[in-house]
């Protein structure tokens, strides 16, 4: 798979599928590139889609801070990938964010936009402070580990909330090493989901933004994540919503069929270029 540098920075990255349209995706924090496999399957036939992995995951490059802020880093990679085109941007947790943030920086580059999970905590601590104040409740453990400098005690409370429901148990140790490693990745994304270093929230830059946006979320995800979808929905002028039944944090990994048929949905609802009709697409392609 092809590797290079984008947005200044040592990137990997890997291609599914030969549809009309182009799109990049930016996966969550501790994942990488191959989290988006499923979804691809389903959208192969509607996008040829472009995913990375993140500063400091999978095979890209290392990160500290001298590479730059995290958010801000991750929307100039995805914005490289979009030199020739308005491409559909989709994005899922920490990627939602930093697929936000390329939409305020590039908006000429972004056809459309899918935040799947956003966890843009500063949209509840202003709208909602009383569910961001629980939020941060639920996570005192995680909180206590990092200040402890206990990385792997960290990890496995992080999980618990934002994981895919396995236990931290069944993971292999080289797995929660690896893990326990990457809390520093979490740490640096911080800043810009709980304080808007990115100046997102100032007063007219989402309601600026022109492109069409869909606002994915799980009904079993955390109640923060639907108090931050209600947010940006009423900042984005051309928000909708919808919801995945059953479906926790980690949508596109355990309902990708679901999570793709809203997606389809929502990009035939633009007609430049026009998408396959569903019924010619393979429900999923082996």
């Amino acid at each position: 798979m092809p590797s290079g540098q984008k947005g200044g920075f040592a990137t990997y990255w890997t291609q599914f599928g030969q549809g009309p349209r182009q799109a990049v995706m930016i996966h969550c924090a501790l994942a990488q590139s191959s989290a988006w496999g499923g979804v691809a399957q389903y959208l192969s036939g509607a996008l040829t889609m472009t995913a990375f992995d993140l500063p400091g995951h999978g095979r890209s490059g290392a990160w500290d801070a001298s590479c730059g802020e995290m958010q801000a880093l991750t929307a100039g990679i995805a914005a490289d990938f979009a030199r020739e085109g308005p491409v559909d941007v989709i994005g899922h947790s920490f990627g939602a964010t930093a697929a936000l943030r390329m939409a305020v920086l590039w908006p000429e580059r972004v056809r459309s936009l899918v935040l799947i999970e956003p966890v843009f905590f500063a949209v509840a601590t202003r709208d909602r402070p009383d569910i961001a104040e629980a939020q941060r409740a639920a996570e005192a453990d995680y909180a206590a580990a990092m200040a402890q400098g206990d990385h792997e005690r960290a990890a496995r409370h992080f999980l618990a909330i934002w994981g895919n429901g396995l236990a931290w148990e069944d993971l292999r140790a080289s797995q929660r090493a690896e893990l326990a490693c990457q809390m520093a990745l979490i740490e640096a994304e911080q800043p810009a989901l709980h304080d808007d270093v990115g100046g997102m929230l100032e007063p007219g830059v989402l309601e600026a933004l022109q492109m069409p946006v869909l606002l994915l979320e799980g009904s079993k995800s955390p109640p923060v994540i639907g108090v931050i979808c209600d947010g940006l929905a009423m900042r984005l002028p051309r928000a909708e919503r919808a919801v995945i039944g059953g479906a926790g944090h980690m949508a596109p990994l355990s309902h990708p069929a679901q999570v793709s048929a809203e997606i389809l949905r929502f990009l035939r609802q633009d007609s430049a270029p026009a998408l396959p009709c569903q019924k010619h697409l393979p429900h999923k392609i082996h």
